[in-house]
Formats: structure tokens, C-alpha cells, sequence
């Protein structure tokens, strides 16, 4: 079992920037953050929980959910078992609570958008962009 602690949301106003930082932790000796898939997901009042981005091994496998390319950048400290998700020029559509994921697959495709794959969730942390 991998527990997943996410923290860094708070409100900011449109244009401004967060950083996201979800820490992975768990009691399985063998465990190596580095092989997971981690992403990032958000969902708004009434909507659907909706991909952000993703990232496979430890190496530049990453994508993008086209709304927020060019502003979002996932990145990981794998000696830290951290994976951040740095936001830049936020818009007040940005405006939900952010989720961490992770899997120990290496999923592929469309795999990375669909959060069921996903074996492992954090709780969730406020992100509020005021315009």
C-alpha cells in the first residue's frame, strides 16, 4: 500500500503561480518511486475528475493535458519519492482541487488520462485562482 500526501494549494491570483508537491511514502521495503507512473488529476465543483499531467519512470516521459501545456509542468524528485506539479499563469478555470496519482505500471497511451488506472490517490489539495 502507498500513501500519497499532497500539499502546496492555496488561492493566488490569475496570472500567478503554485507549486504542487504530492510526497509518496509506504512500509514495503522493496518500494521504488521511480518505476511508478505519477500524475496529476483536478476536479471542480460538479465536474468530473479530469487529467493534468503525468509522468512515466523517471525519465522525460510526460504529457499534458492540451488546457494546460505551455503553463503546467510535472517534474519528480524520485530520491525524495516527490512528484511536483509547477503551475504558471494561472487562470481562474484552473480553480479546483488537485489530486496526486500513481501506479506501479508503466501505462501507455491513453492509459495515463483515464483515472481508474490509477492504483493509488491522494486527498486533495484546494487550488483557487481569483481573477
Amino acid at each position: 500500500q502507498v500513501q500519497l500526501v499532497e500539499s502546496g494549494g492555496g488561492l493566488v491570483h490569475a496570472g500567478g503561480s503554485l507549486r504542487l508537491s504530492c510526497v509518496a511514502s509506504t512500509s514495503v521495503r522493496t518500494f521504488s518511486f521511480s518505476t511508478y507512473t505519477a500524475g496529476w488529476f483536478r476536479q471542480a465543483p460538479g465536474r468530473e475528475r479530469e487529467f493534468v499531467a503525468a509522468s512515466r519512470w523517471s525519465g522525460p516521459s510526460t504529457t499534458y493535458a492540451d488546457s494546460v501545456k505551455g503553463r503546467f509542468t510535472i517534474a519528480r524528485d524520485n530520491a525524495k519519492n516527490t512528484v511536483y506539479l509547477l503551475m504558471n499563469s494561472l487562470k481562474p478555470e484552473d480553480t479546483a482541487v488537485y489530486y496526486c496519482a500513481a501506479d506501479p505500471a508503466a501505462l501507455i497511451g491513453s492509459e495515463y488520462v483515464t483515472p481508474s488506472r490509477y492504483d493509488y490517490w491522494g486527498q486533495g489539495t484546494q487550488v483557487t485562482v481569483s481573477s
